[in-house]
């Protein structure tokens, strides 16, 4: 069994509603691209994977369908889900038949058993001889380079594509967390609805997604702008408006405010103990969101803790994933597993 280990792939995988990173030990980060599958309606064959599906994205004839198979972090449509990991593992040499990978996983704060069950049966059936499923918060923190296993609180706030992930942390394990479902999705949605309403301008996901990269803003006074193109409700047709970096912290004031609400709810529920250890090392950012402008003080001043974003946010889970993989004996307790053949 010893032997199997020793030549085994270890590859953990940040399987994101937006994002795919791959990790694997000893070569760091070797894939990232875009959660998106573009499909042949007519056959169900595969057109695209990842960021070459992105880009057909509002581009396509009506017999192909670009698609996202997961939804607020976690898998909606398995068979696409499988087709691509199978696709994005292929291309990282994860090809073997006879030495199966070792995955890891990482899911949201409180799925349920058959979303867990969904995530490693995808595993098992790209190949894992041995699949793990691992917190995000508990990944990101590790990512974070926080030192979970001692009996000191931590809090993590990964905001992700789907779903927001808020923790603290203590012992190995999760002492209080939630998951909500606010995440870059939603900024995407409340960026589309904004420009709709006060412009009578229709844009499409990417380019939402284009504006929140460039000039998304936690920060009202934060002075930025970026020019929009899209389609005229009235006229039907083409005309690019100019939006500001104030604008898009209008557009994504409700979805902030349920995130530092869902941040004040876990620090009420946290034992005192552990919420002076927070008082003491701050409140750690994670994930995509975290890059938007100012988003550390908005969130130190609605919790009155301070707030730091962490080196690389965007990959800071899937390398916390793979560092977890690499120590499997220290984190075994916080892991759930799924088994194919022999397993140790």
């Amino acid at each position: 069994m010893n032997l199997l280990n020793k030549f085994s792939k270890k590859i953990a995988i940040d399987l994101g509603t937006a994002t795919v990173i791959i990790y694997e030990s000893d070569k760091g980060i070797v894939l990232q691209e875009p959660s998106f599958v573009a499909l042949d309606k007519d056959t169900n064959k595969v057109i695209a994977v990842g960021e070459e599906a992105r880009r057909m994205l509002g581009r396509t004839p009506g017999n192909i369908e670009v698609v996202r198979p997961l939804k607020d972090g976690v898998i909606a449509n398995f068979e696409v889900a499988e087709l691509m990991l199978k696709s994005f593992l292929k291309k990282v040499g994860v090809k073997s038949r006879f030495i199966k990978p070792l995955i890891m996983v990482c899911i949201p704060v409180g799925v349920t058993g058959v979303e867990s069950r969904a995530v490693l049966e995808a595993a098992v059936q790209v190949g894992a001889r041995k699949a793990f499923l691992i917190e995000e918060p508990v990944a990101a923190a590790i990512g974070a380079g926080l030192r979970i296993e001692k009996a000191e609180g931590n809090m993590v706030i990964d905001i992700g594509g789907g779903t927001t992930e808020i923790a603290v942390l203590s012992l190995g394990g999760i002492v209080v967390g939630e998951s909500i479902r606010v995440g870059g999705d939603k900024f995407d949605e409340a960026l589309v609805r904004y420009v709709r309403e006060n412009y009578n301008l229709v844009i499409g996901e990417a380019t939402a997604e284009e504006i929140k990269i460039n000039i998304g803003s936690a920060n009202p006074d934060y002075s930025a702008k970026y020019e929009v193109k899209g389609r005229d409700l009235m006229t039907g047709l083409p005309r690019h408006i100019e939006l500001s970096a104030e604008e898009t912290h209008k557009a994504f004031k409700e979805l902030l405010d349920n995130i530092a609400h869902a941040a004040r709810r876990v620090l009420e529920k946290t034992p005192p103990e552990l919420s002076a250890d927070i008082v003491e090392k701050g409140i750690i950012l994670t994930g995509g969101g975290s890059l938007l402008e100012g988003i550390d003080k908005f969130i130190s001043d609605r919790t009155e803790v301070g707030a730091f974003v962490t080196d690389d946010p965007l990959v800071c889970v899937a390398e916390g994933t793979g560092q977890a993989l690499n120590e499997l004996d220290k984190i075994s307790n916080v892991l759930s597993t799924g088994d194919q053949g022999i397993l140790s």
